[in-house]
């Protein structure tokens, strides 16, 4: 790591560092230690997201522009109902830049944590098994489904950008094997409930069925005494 080749210039330019060449103080020192050492930090504005890298032993700074379908605040505030999901784009041809991330998008799940009071961001690709498991543990029968449905727009999408990029198909399906996993495991949790509360419908029917059928035969004992009395009895000899 070197940070005597910072281009200063481009950091100033986006507000990463200020004019005395000291950093943003909407950076915490923890943001700027991964950020000098190669991590990636965003800046988000209604549907824009910038992503910033440094590179070349940090005397580049890469800049990536993203756009997502939906305004940010908006789906930090409706977070708060129920778990928001939005589809992010990449605002450049995949083929100029090779980048880890494979695709020009993305698909992002924002899930409203109650205990620390903030919204948690997760890639439905790179955090796919931890953000299941967080949409199972609020025990939502139409969580899961919407969450279902929304892996299930993923994996079409994914199938299309296979014919899109044959270069890189192969990694595409392995996130594709991701989605298909998590699938498999929301839909299994999803019958099992079905299964149970079927279970427990057939018990009650069960019941009813019991004791109407002890209810028909009581009735049917009944009017078969009243015959019984009402009908007319020979004299014996």
């Amino acid at each position: 790591m070197n940070n005597n080749t910072l281009p200063q210039e481009e950091l100033k330019k986006y507000g990463i560092i200020n004019e005395d060449n000291s950093f943003s103080k909407k950076l915490s020192s923890e943001d700027i230690e991964k950020f000098l050492n190669g991590y990636t930090i965003v800046a988000d504005n209604e549907k824009n997201r910038i992503a910033f890298k440094l590179t070349d032993n940090n005397s580049r700074l890469n800049v990536n522009l993203f756009e997502r379908d939906r305004d940010f605040e908006e789906l930090l505030e409706k977070s708060k109902e129920k778990v928001q999901y939005s589809d992010v784009k990449k605002q450049y041809d995949i083929k100029e830049d090779k980048s880890p991330d494979q695709l020009n998008f993305s698909k992002l799940a924002f899930v409203f944590d109650k205990e620390t009071n903030t919204v948690r961001e997760y890639d439905m690709i790179k955090n796919a098994s931890e953000l299941t498991k967080v949409i199972l543990e609020k025990n939502n029968a139409l969580e899961n489904e919407q969450y279902r449905l929304e892996l299930q727009k993923l994996k079409n999408v994914l199938y299309d950008k296979i014919d899109q990029y044959p270069e890189i198909a192969k990694d595409i399906k392995n996130d594709l094997n991701i989605v298909d996993k998590e699938i498999d495991t929301i839909s299994n949790v999803s019958e099992n409930t079905l299964q149970k509360e079927k279970s427990v419908d057939l018990d009650v029917n069960d019941k009813d069925m019991y004791e109407d059928a002890n209810r028909e035969r009581e009735e049917k004992f009944q009017d078969e005494r009243e015959e019984e009395m009402d009908r007319p009895r020979g004299r014996g000899r």
